[in-house]
């Protein structure tokens, strides 16, 4: 998951795939350190330690077979999915890349990104801190539809903004699974994050490059879409095999926002890929 994210923000896809479909898979959700029910330590973090974490944890699973792992990181879970999958190449059976980056360039110019950062890390009054954050997630037709999270609760919220709004605020307001010293830690780590042209062809080439997907909105105000471009230029193309899904009006969260298409590649990718 992504940064300052806890597990519970994949509910759709584990209720599409684990509850509807538990009898074809089985789900793996975790926080990333320094989030959640995870540890957090006061230390440096990077992607390549935290796909260690995560690495662990497989072990401890014994899920350890050859093409076992259908992997799945949105924005900086998606860095760390290309860190686990340079580390584990042969256990991928496939890689989805959501919202994500090798690194992280400037791409709406200097003085915008500069505000942006800075505002990371201001502490505005809360609901000052929900208006900005949504509108950076998601596009406002999502935010202003009908809730659409109803397979999950019996009594919907009138719009999926109330929804993210009320989810926000509860995980703010736990003290224990949101500290600053976490978030600040994953920010930094997600901000140092690089994989060279030379190490997207490796990943790859071990891989496979018919065993990726990149996945994109237009309007992602987190990490703009010409990251997605660089990733499936350097991971060798369409033409090599990588599948691109860019949607054009969305946002940062893609399983929220096209929840049933972002289902339909996910199992068409897995189905394939175990064939």
């Amino acid at each position: 998951m992504g940064l300052g994210a806890f597990k519970t923000a994949w509910q759709r896809q584990t209720f599409d795939f684990g509850h509807t479909r538990q009898d074809k898979y089985t789900c793996l959700i975790f926080d990333n350190r320094g989030m959640g029910e995870s540890d957090k330590p006061m230390m440096r973090y990077s992607t390549s330690e935290m796909a260690k974490d995560l690495l662990e944890l497989l072990n401890y699973l014994d899920w350890t077979q050859n093409r076992q792992l259908h992997v799945l990181g949105v924005s900086m879970g998606g860095m760390i999915a290309q860190e686990l999958a340079l580390l584990i190449p042969t256990r991928i059976c496939s890689l989805s890349l959501i919202s994500t980056a090798a690194r992280l360039v400037n791409t709406i110019g200097y003085v915008e990104n500069l505000r942006n950062r800075i505002n990371m890390f201001i502490p505005y009054p809360i609901d000052t801190q929900l208006a900005s954050i949504k509108r950076r997630l998601f596009s406002t037709s999502f935010l202003d539809s009908p809730d659409s999270t109803t397979s999950t609760s019996d009594h919907p919220f009138p719009t999926n903004g109330d929804r993210f709004s009320a989810q926000e605020l509860r995980k703010r307001l736990d003290k224990t699974g949101f500290t600053k010293t976490g978030f600040i830690c994953q920010a930094l780590a997600a901000g140092w994050h690089h994989k060279s042209a030379a190490q997207l062809h490796e990943l790859a080439q071990n891989v496979g490059p018919e065993r990726i997907v990149v996945m994109h909105g237009t309007i992602d105000q987190m990490i703009t879409v010409p990251h997605a471009e660089v990733l499936v230029r350097e991971l060798g193309g369409e033409d090599a095999g990588v599948k691109r899904r860019v949607w054009e009006g969305r946002g940062h969260v893609l399983m929220w926002e096209e929840r049933e298409e972002f289902r339909q590649i996910v199992e068409e990718l897995v189905q394939r890929t175990a064939a």
